[in-house]
């Protein structure tokens, strides 16, 4: 994605699709998910060139790291015909994100605007048909046990 592209992203979105690129970054790297965060955070710290970890960002990663079982069977639910570790691996973080967000976080954010921002991610990062599936398995996680807000 273009920086460009990114820049028109509000800040709250940002923080989501940084929160997704640190998740795939400790998944491609095979670490833990905190220390991939941490390890970001520092660089940022001394590199004045290189963009800080939004507190929404550390935030977003640690709760999915905390939560990362039950957020994963959550998402695994409702794949029909797939099984998690099939997804692209930027579908797969993404839905963790919004997942986690759905279903754990404690800010009141409404159901409908973390889906809205992770199919607006989707749409940037993944194929054409990423957003769609992705809104699908998000709608059914947020109905999980009559969760709506």
């Amino acid at each position: 994605m273009s920086e460009k592209s990114l820049a028109r992203f509000p800040a709250r979105r940002k923080a989501r699709k940084r929160a997704v690129d640190v998740l795939y970054e400790a998944e491609q790297r095979d670490e833990p998910i905190t220390r991939v965060l941490e390890a970001r955070r520092l660089l940022a710290m001394r590199d004045a060139q290189m963009a800080g970890i939004p507190e929404y960002t550390m935030k977003l990663v640690n709760g999915v790291a905390d939560h990362l079982d039950a957020v994963d069977d959550a998402i695994a639910a409702y794949l029909e015909g797939w099984t998690l570790d099939r997804l692209p691996a930027v579908d797969r973080n993404i839905l963790r994100v919004a997942a986690y967000e759905l279903l754990y976080n404690d800010e009141s954010v409404d159901d409908a605007v973390v889906i809205s921002e992770a199919v607006k991610i989707a749409d940037v990062l993944c194929g054409e048909d990423s957003p769609s599936f992705i809104n699908g398995v998000l709608d059914g996680i947020a109905k999980i046990n009559g969760h709506t807000r």
